[in-house]
C-alpha cells in the first residue's frame, strides 16, 4: 500500500487545495491494528478540521478523487488501500444517505477514529450525550490498540 504516512500528508495539502475549502487544523498521527480484515498492514490515522463551502455530497466527490489519485479502487470490504478518507462531522448537519452518512454512523465505537479526534475536539458530544474524553475510557475502546507515531 506504499508509504501511509505519505498518503496521508499529501491528502491532507490536496484537501487544503480544495475550492473553497482550508485545513484549519490536524490531529498527530497515530498507528492502528487492522479493523475488520485482520490479515494487512497496519493503518495509519489522523483527523482534519477544516472550513468548506463544498456540500456534504461535494466534499464526499472531492475525497473520493483524492482516494482514486492515491490508487485507492473498489475492492474488497475493510480490506487494504492507501487511503481512507471519511467525513465524520460536517457542523451540525445530519446527512442519512445510503453511501454518505454524517456524523459518521460508527465513529464512537473506533479507538482508531476517537483517539486523533480527542486531539482536536474532546469535548464533542455523541448521541449517548458523553464526550469523547468519556468514551476513550470505555474497556472496549481503551483496550484497541492505538499508539502515537514520532
Amino acid at each position: 500500500m506504499g508509504d501511509a504516512r505519505g498518503h496521508v500528508m499529501r491528502a491532507l495539502t490536496e484537501i487544503e487545495a480544495l475550492l473553497g475549502t482550508s485545513l484549519e487544523r490536524t490531529s498527530p498521527m497515530y498507528g492502528t491494528k487492522p479493523w475488520g480484515k485482520l490479515d494487512q498492514p497496519n493503518f495509519v490515522n489522523a483527523v482534519a478540521e477544516i472550513r468548506t463551502t463544498l456540500s456534504p455530497r461535494q466534499l464526499l466527490t472531492a475525497v473520493k478523487v483524492i482516494e482514486r489519485a492515491h490508487g485507492r479502487s473498489p475492492g474488497e470490504r475493510w480490506g487494504p488501500r492507501p487511503l481512507d478518507i471519511d467525513i465524520l462531522v460536517y457542523g451540525d448537519t445530519i446527512v442519512g444517505e445510503p453511501d454518505l452518512q454524517v456524523p459518521h454512523p460508527r465513529m464512537w465505537e473506533r479507538g482508531f477514529v476517537l483517539r486523533p479526534l480527542a486531539d482536536l475536539r474532546p469535548d464533542l458530544t455523541g448521541p449517548d450525550g458523553r464526550t469523547i474524553r468519556d468514551r476513550l475510557n470505555d474497556t472496549e475502546i481503551a483496550d484497541q490498540e492505538v499508539w502515537p507515531l514520532n
